[in-house]
C-alpha cells in the first residue's frame, strides 16, 4: 500500500528542528521551543500509531505501508530509492520510538529549563528523531546507512552540548571516532550485499520487493538460497553471504556498544540527562538489534556470523554487568547496565530468537528510559549531583520519582508481572532450548548459565543503586565523603560529581509535573508493557486467551533458524526442513512456512507438553534468580551503603588504560613523531619550503641587476642587442652555406 503520510513521521521532527533552530535562536523563548519539540514528535506519533493500527495498517496485514519519495540511484537494472516503508517489525520499533521519545521531549523541557542553549538542545534532539526514524524506516540498506550516520552525528552533538565542560568534548569525540570504527563493516557489508546479489543475477541492496519498479528484495534473494553457509571459521572470508553477516555486525558492534567497542557509551553520559534516555538507552543504540533482526534473511544462512553474535552478547552482558555493580555515579551505573542489556539482546539474536530481541529492545525502552529520566530527576532535585555517595534518604523528599523508579528496577531485575521479567525470561529460555545450527553441542547451557549470572548480578547492582539513592541516611548534607572511599579511582567521572560542598546546603525537592509526568507514564508501561508478549507456557496458566500476541505479530516478518541436519552438510543443494524429515508414510506436512516449526526459537506453534512444563520451571528459576539478586543487593548494601567494591571493578578492568596504551598513545605518537614531523614538517612543508627558497633565491639573483643607474640599464640593453645580432648573424651563416651548396 502507497501513502504520502508515512514521510510525514520522518519530516516533521527535521522541521521542528528547523523551526528551533532559525526562528526559535532568535526569540529564545523556552515555552515557543518547547511546544515546537514536542509537538513535532507528537505528529509523528500520532501518525506512526495511525499507520501500525488501522484496518489495513502495516501491523494487521502482511502488506507494507510505503512511501516512494523519489529515485535516488538508478544504474541499469540497479535501483536504489529515497522510499518509506511500514512493515511489522519498523511498524514496532516506529511506535515505541515516537512515544518514549516524545515523552522524554516533555521531561527535557524541565529538566532544561533556564539552559542558555535550549533552543540548540532541542534543534538536535528533533534532528536526531528524523535521524532515528530514517534509519528505521528505510526501505533500503542506503537510506538506512544515511540514518545510520545521521544518529551519530546527533549523538555527537548531543554528547558534547555541555561547551563548558571539560569532558563533554573527549566523551562526543570518543563515541564519534568509535562508531566509525564500526562504520566501516557496515559500509562494506552494504557492498557486499550489492556484489553478491549481482553474482546472482538480481542485483539489490532493497529490503521489500517492488515490482512497480523493477525492484527485488535483496533478503528475499538471499531467502531463496536453498542451502547455508557452513559452520566454519573460513566461511568469515570467503566473501559470502557468512562475510556479509560478519560485517554487519561490525557495524552493530559500534553503534550498541558490544565488545570491542564498548567504551564510548559510560563516557557519553557526559551529556544531559534526557539524550542518555533517548539516544544512549531507547532508540539509538538498539539499532544494532534492529539492524540484525531486519536482516534475518542474511543470518540465518549464516551459523558462524550467529555463534559469533550469540558469544559477543553474552560476554558483553556478563562483563559489563560486573563493572556496573562498582560504579558510583548514578547514570554510570545505567549506562553499563544498558551495555549488559545490549548483550541480552544479541545473545538472543545470536541463539535465533529475534523475536525475543525485539521484544527486549522494547521493554528496555520502557524501563530504561524511566530510569534515567528518574536519575534525571534525582540529579535535578540534588542540585546536579550525580554520585550515589552524596545522595540517600531521597524517598522522603522524592515520593514520586522513588515510586516510579521502583517500577523500573523491579523491571530490570525481572520480577513478574513488569515487563523486564516476560522478555528476559523468554531470552534465557529460547538460549537453553537453541538447536546446534549455531551452536556446538551443549554450548547453548554454557550460554544461559552466561546470561543467569547476568540476571543476577543485574537485580544486584540496581538494587544497591535504589538503596545508595533513596535508602539509608541523608548524605547530602554531608561535607565530605566518607575517608574509606576514594573519589579519584575513575577519572572519566564527571566534574558535577566534583561539585562544591556549598551544594549540599540545599534541600531535595520533587521535580515539576513536566518531569513526573513522563515518569509515571514510563512506569506503567514498565509494569504493564511486557503483558503483549507473555508466553503460551505462563499465559495457559491463567486461561482465557493464552495467545503471545507480540510473537504472532512479528514471527512473519522475521527469518527462522533452518534445521541442524543442513547446517551440517554446508551448502548442498537440498531443501531446508523447517520440521521433521519426510516419514516413509504419510503424516503431517514436511517443509513448514517460516516460523512454524516447532523448535525454531521464532515459532508460534504450541509447543508439546513436556516443553511447556520446562519452560515453567525456567521462568520459576528466573524468578528465583531475580528475587536472590535483590536480595544480594539489599543485604549487602542497606547496612553498608558506601561498601567498597574490588578496584579491578572499579577501575572497569583497566580497559580504558589498556586502549589508550595499546592504541590510543601508539597513533598519538605515530601522528606526531612519524605523520607530523617527518612527513608533513619534513617532506609537504620541507617541499613547499625548498620550492620557496629557490625562488626567492631566484629573485635575489635578478635583483642584481636592477641597480637603479642609467648606465646599467644601457648596458643590458646592448648586451642584449649583442646577442640577438651574434644569434642572427650564426643563424644567416647556415642559412648562406645552404643556398651556396
Amino acid at each position: 500500500m502507497q501513502s504520502n503520510l508515512l514521510s510525514l513521521i520522518i519530516f516533521a521532527p527535521l522541521l521542528g528542528a528547523a523551526i528551533n533552530w532559525f526562528v526559535g535562536r532568535r526569540l529564545r523563548r523556552e515555552r515557543f521551543i518547547g511546544i515546537v519539540a514536542c509537538a513535532s514528535v507528537g505528529v509523528s506519533t500520532i501518525i506512526a500509531f495511525y499507520f501500525a493500527f488501522k484496518s489495513d495498517g502495516a501491523l494487521r496485514t502482511m502488506q507494507p505501508v510505503m512511501d516512494h519519495l523519489w529515485t535516488w540511484i538508478q544504474v541499469g537494472a540497479f535501483r536504489a530509492d529515497f522510499g518509506l516503508a511500514m512493515d511489522r517489525l519498523s511498524g514496532i520499533y516506529a511506535l515505541f520510538v515516537t512515544f518514549v521519545g516524545l515523552l522524554i521531549h516533555i521531561f527535557a523541557t524541565g529538566y532544561m529549563r533556564g539552559d542558555d542553549g535550549y533552543y540548540r538542545f532541542f534543534a538536535y534532539l528533533n534532528l536526531f528523531m528524523f535521524a532515528m526514524l530514517t534509519l528505521v524506516l528505510a526501505d533500503n540498506f542506503l537510506l538506512m546507512f544515511v540514518g545510520w550516520e545521521g544518529v551519530g552525528l546527533c549523538s555527537y552533538l548531543l554528547i558534547g552540548y555541555y561547551l563548558d565542560r571539560d569532558e563533554a568534548a573527549p566523551a562526543a569525540k570518543k563515541a564519534f571516532i568509535a562508531n566509525r570504527v564500526g562504520d566501516w563493516g557496515f559500509v562494506l557489508g552494504i557492498m557486499l550485499v550489492f556484489f553478491f546479489t549481482s553474482s546472482l543475477g538480481k542485483a539489490s541492496i532493497s529490503f521489500f520487493d517492488k515490482p512497480a519498479y523493477g525492484v527485488a528484495s535483496a533478503l528475499n534473494t538471499i531467502v531463496a538460497i536453498p542451502s547455508v553457509d557452513p559452520f566454519s571459521w573460513h566461511a568469515i572470508f570467503a566473501g559470502g553471504i557468512t562475510s556479509i553477516a560478519v560485517l554487519l555486525f561490525i557495524g552493530a558492534t559500534g553503534k550498541s556498544a558490544q565488545i570491542p567497542l564498548f567504551v564510548w557509551l559510560p563516557d557519553a553520559m557526559a551529556g544531559p540527562t534526557p539524550v542518555s534516555a533517548l539516544i544512549h538507552a531507547a532508540t539509538m543504540v538498539t539499532a544494532g538489534v534492529y539492524m540484525v533482526v531486519r536482516c534475518s534473511a542474511i543470518y540465518t544462512h549464516a551459523p558462524t556470523a550467529m555463534f559469533i553474535i550469540a558469544v559477543i552478547g553474552a560476554v558483553t552482558a556478563l562483563f559489563a554487568a560486573t563493572i556496573g555493580i562498582a560504579q558510583n555515579d548514578i547514570k554510570k551505573v545505567l549506562a553499563y547496565s544498558t551495555i549488559s542489556q545490549l548483550g541480552y539482546m544479541f545473545l538472543a539474536c545470536g541463539v535465533g530468537a529475534f523475536v525475543a530481541a525485539i521484544f527486549h529492545v522494547m521493554t528496555h525502552a520502557f524501563f530504561k528510559a524511566q530510569l534515567f529520566l528518574g536519575s534525571g530527576s534525582v540529579i535535578t532535585g540534588l542540585h546536579h549531583e550525580q554520585d550515589m555517595r552524596r545522595m540517600g534518604g531521597l524517598r522522603k523528599y522524592m515520593p514520586i520519582t522513588w515510586l516510579t523508579m521502583c517500577a523500573g528496577w523491579l523491571a530490570i531485575c525481572g520480577v513478574p508481572i513488569f515487563a523486564g521479567f516476560f522478555s528476559k525470561d523468554q531470552i534465557l529460555w529460547k538460549t537453553w532450548v537453541a538447536g546446534q545450527f549455531s551452536l556446538p553441542a551443549g554450548f547453548g547451557k554454557v550460554l544461559w548459565f552466561i546470561g543467569a549470572v547476568t540476571a543476577l548480578l543485574t537485580a544486584v547492582y540496581m538494587t544497591r543503586l535504589m538503596v545508595m539513592t533513596f535508602g539509608g541516611s541523608e548524605r547530602f548534607r554531608e561535607h565530605h565523603v566518607e575517608p574509606t572511599v576514594s573519589l579519584h579511582h575513575n577519572e572519566h567521572e564527571t566534574n558535577e560529581s566534583q561539585i562544591d560542598n556549598s551544594r549540599h546546603s540545599h534541600e531535595p525537592h520533587e521535580s515539576p509535573l513536566s518531569m513526573t509526568v513522563p515518569l509515571v507514564v514510563l512506569a506503567v508501561l514498565s509494569t504493564i508493557g511486557g503483558l503483549v508478549g507473555v508466553p503460551y507456557a505462563i499465559s495457559s496458566l491463567t486461561g482465557g486467551h493464552p495467545e503471545n500476541y507480540f510473537e504472532k505479530t512479528l514471527s512473519p516478518v522475521v527469518s527462522a533458524v533452518p534445521a541442524n541436519e543442513t547446517a551440517e552438510r554446508g551448502g548442498q543443494n537440498e531443501p531446508i526442513w523447517l520440521s521433521p524429515k519426510p516419514e516413509p508414510v504419510d503424516g503431517r506436512p514436511a517443509v513448514a512456512q517460516v516460523g512454524e516449526a516447532p523448535n525454531s526459537a521464532t515459532g508460534v506453534e504450541t509447543a508439546s507438553p513436556q516443553e511447556i512444563s520446562q519452560e515453567r520451571i525456567f521462568a520459576l528459576i528466573s524468578i528465583a534468580i531475580a528475587l536472590s539478586g535483590i536480595g544480594i543487593g539489599w543485604f549487602m548494601f542497606q547496612a553498608q551503603p558506601l561498601r567498597r567494591m574490588p578496584s579491578l571493578l572499579e577501575h572497569k578492568y583497566y580497559v580504558d588504560e589498556i586502549y589508550d596504551a595499546a592504541i590510543i598513545n601508539p597513533i598519538h605518537v605515530a601522528s606526531r613523531e612519524g605523520l607530523w614531523k617527518i612527513f608533513d614538517l619534513g617532506v609537504i612543508d620541507g617541499l613547499i619550503h625548498s620550492l620557496g627558497k629557490t625562488v626567492v633565491n631566484f629573485g635575489r639573483t635578478f635583483r642584481y641587476m636592477q641597480i637603479g643607474f642609467a648606465r646599467g640599464y644601457a648596458a643590458i640593453i646592448l648586451a642584449g642587442a649583442i646577442i640577438i645580432i651574434g644569434y642572427f648573424a650564426y643563424n644567416g651563416a647556415h642559412v648562406l652555406r645552404f643556398l651556396m651548396r
